[in-house]
């Protein structure tokens, strides 16, 4: 397992053995097929974070985010949020990059 991406509060791992990534939220690991993650990331990027901000809209300024079918469920803050934007923007960041790197082996 190979660590892309790190913030303040999460890391991003992407395992090629198993095909799979990896978000550690701290309190949990959750694995993520790559379409999880698509859907993950659509998630996240719809939280309008405005809304933490007005007290009519979102009182607490908490976000419940269930992943993977409704197999996890966090609850997550303004900053976790913030973060969680962060560490998705940069891993699909680097996966992009990795994706366009030539091979350095030799074509037959």
């Amino acid at each position: 397992m190979e660590r892309i991406h790190s913030t303040q509060y999460y890391t991003f791992f992407q395992s090629d053995k198993e095909r799979c990534f990896y978000i550690d939220l701290g309190q949990k690991v959750v694995r993520l097929s790559f379409c999880q993650l698509l859907a993950l990331r659509q998630r996240i990027w719809s939280i309008n974070i405005e809304n933490h901000f007005d007290e009519d809209i979102n009182p607490h300024g908490l976000e419940i985010l269930a992943l993977c079918n409704r197999e996890h469920l966090f609850v997550l803050n303004t900053l976790e949020v913030l973060d969680l934007k962060e560490l998705l923007t940069g891993a699909f960041f680097l996966l992009d990059i990795a994706a366009q790197t030539p091979s350095l082996s030799p074509r037959v």
